[in-house]
């Protein structure tokens, strides 16, 4: 049961083949784009066209292809945030949870959720890439990387040497090796990675694609009755991801929303509100509300700067830093009730 065909991104894609066949294709990069417009869907596909051996690459029935579709090729390493698994596995535990992981979404034709906020990219996954990249092909002539949601990768104080390992692979990767990352908060990833990558943003898809995906019978499958597709394309705006989590998604953005609301209250409200984050127990759920308020933060910025309002857009803007720093911390297992406390006393001064 091969990944879903790739729906869209026809100029992005046209324009990516054209600096692959002029031999002038990025070796690093990153897909950036509103998360469920199909980011790694497409990376997937580049990698792919990059492992086809046909000439009207990808092909879709050669070898390479197949394999590609199946989530099975040696050479295309599909990469993105897991359950940590334990303090430090070998890299044998962690390349067979990989496997697992990738044909359960695979199985469901590619169609899955955005990991909880309690799966990263964990420090022993880096080294399993870089150890992977230090290797020759074992079927084509090149091999691809395609890291999901590259901003969960979580850093390392105490590990210096593999974060370190990983720079150096972004900056000058071997000759056979192609790295994509994908990310919805480009912002968050870590400055030392932004630099070393070429940046190309991923549209969302026009309602005649969306609908063109919606008459995908494994997507009808999945999604079951109830809306209509006028329905599903209007809930989406065109990132077709977010229908296969809708419901939970609609919950944790309500809680995001009474998470600033909270953070204009006086002290005891912020006190109530960090309380009702939960201890350690619950950093996946919390951190997926501070996912939630940074794209509302963001949103806010982005109307009062075309409204003109300056100061309103730089206090937003200002509000985003803080919570990625949360963010950061929720990896590093500090209590979301603290993280809360602190957060909504810098939010104050700073989503007005």
């Amino acid at each position: 049961m091969p990944l879903l065909p790739l729906i869209g991104h026809q100029t992005l894609r046209d324009r990516l083949a054209t600096q692959w066949r002029a031999g002038k294709l990025p070796a690093s990069m990153l897909l950036h784009g509103s998360e469920g417009v199909g980011k790694q869907r497409l990376a997937l596909w580049l990698g792919q066209m990059l492992l086809c051996t046909d000439e009207s690459a990808p092909c879709g029935m050669c070898q390479g292809c197949r394999y590609a579709l199946e989530g099975q090729h040696p050479d295309l390493h599909w990469i993105f945030p897991r359950p940590r698994i334990k303090d430090d596995p070998g890299p044998d535990e962690v390349k067979e949870d990989l496997q697992q992981a990738i044909a359960d979404r695979v199985k469901e034709h590619g169609l899955y959720i955005r990991p909880s906020g309690s799966e990263g990219i964990f420090v022993y996954i880096g080294r399993l890439l870089v150890q992977q990249a230090s290797l020759s092909p074992a079927l084509g002539r090149r091999k691809v990387f395609v890291i999901g949601d590259a901003e969960r990768m979580v850093p390392q104080a105490a590990n210096p040497e593999a974060a370190n390992a990983f720079l150096k692979l972004l900056e000058e990767p071997p000759a056979t090796t192609t790295i994509i990352l994908t990310s919805s908060e480009p912002a968050a990833l870590l400055p030392t990675i932004r630099s070393r990558v070429v940046a190309f943003r991923v549209p969302r898809l026009t309602d005649a694609e969306l609908r063109h995906f919606l008459a995908e019978p494994a997507v009808r499958a999945r999604l079951g009755a109830g809306s209509s597709d006028d329905e599903r394309v209007s809930t989406c705006d065109g990132a077709p991801g977010r229908l296969l989590s809708h419901d939970a998604q609609s919950a944790t953005f309500a809680r995001a929303r009474a998470f600033l609301d909270a953070a204009q209250g006086d002290r005891a409200r912020w006190l109530r509100a960090a309380f009702g984050q939960g201890g350690k127990g619950a950093r996946g759920a919390f951190s997926d509300v501070l996912d939630a308020v940074s794209v509302l933060l963001h949103q806010r910025a982005r109307t009062a700067a075309e409204a003109g309002h300056d100061q309103e857009a730089v206090a937003a803007a200002r509000g985003m830093r803080a919570v990625e720093e949360a963010k950061r911390d929720a990896q590093q297992n500090v209590s979301p009730q603290l993280l809360s406390a602190r957060l909504m006393r810098e939010l104050a001064g700073h989503t007005s």
